[in-house]
């Protein structure tokens, strides 16, 4: 009768062995070298769905943060040296790899099969509007673009690419920003990034005195009631 419960254990013992040794087997190995790391890294960010801060790298490979960081702006001018299409950048508050700007051609041609909708010219100016000027209130980009812009917000905030950002203090109207994801696309860090375009729009007091002008225009009028009144359903139209 003690023979069945020694083999029962033995077993037992035999599969948990087995087990440990395929644990132990898919336990990376952290004492990587730099070529190593490199090729950890690259697979990583090849993975990544947004820009992977340094940390929470360093934490996969189990390596000082410091010298991630170096290896990640070494690989970044490796690229860069040797042209490849590949462009391991520093965007958002992450690292990432984007296709080069100068092989965009090749890559539209591959994706863009005419069902990809683009951003319309409304939408970008709009987006340009906000991101220099922000927050500002639906009104007062209707006021800088001259049309309404209720459709081209929700395009935009449907896209991701601006969100709310919080009351406009004086007519408690949603006032809207540009997000990370803005910067993401545009593969920036910070909004100091963006190119010297702010000084051709006006500043915030000139737009509220072009508000104020337009305040007699039935049309705006309906328009800045709209704004505050967010249960109204407009039909989206890109102006």
């Amino acid at each position: 009768m003690s023979t069945e419960p020694e083999d029962v254990t033995s077993s037992q013992l035999d599969a948990t062995n087995e087990e440990l040794s395929a644990e132990e087997a898919s336990v990376p190995d952290f004492d990587l070298d730099d070529n190593r790391l490199d090729a950890v890294l690259e697979s990583l960010l090849l993975v990544v769905d947004s820009p992977a801060e340094v940390s929470q790298l360093a934490s996969v490979t189990g390596t000082n943060p410091a010298r991630v960081e170096e290896r990640l702006k070494l690989m970044s001018a490796a690229l860069t040296a040797r042209g490849s299409g590949m462009d391991l950048r520093y965007a958002g508050d992450g690292w990432r790899l984007y296709t080069r700007q100068e092989f965009a051609p090749y890559v539209e041609m591959l994706l863009l099969d005419g069902t990809r909708t683009k951003l319309t010219r409304a939408a970008l100016e709009t987006l340009a509007i906000v991101a220099y000027r922000q927050p500002l209130t639906r009104a007062r980009i209707s006021a800088v673009r001259g049309v309404n812009v209720d459709g081209v917000v929700r395009t935009l905030l449907a896209r991701g690419l601006i969100a709310e950002a919080g009351p406009d203090p004086d007519t408690n109207a949603t006032r809207y920003s540009t997000t990370e994801l803005f910067l993401e696309r545009l593969g920036l860090a910070s909004l100091s990034e963006l190119p010297e375009l702010a000084p051709l729009l006006p500043d915030v007091e000139s737009i509220d005195d072009i508000s104020e002008s337009l305040e007699s225009d039935p049309r705006f009028a309906r328009m800045n009631k709209a704004e505050v009144t967010t249960d109204v359903v407009d039909t989206e139209v890109d102006d």
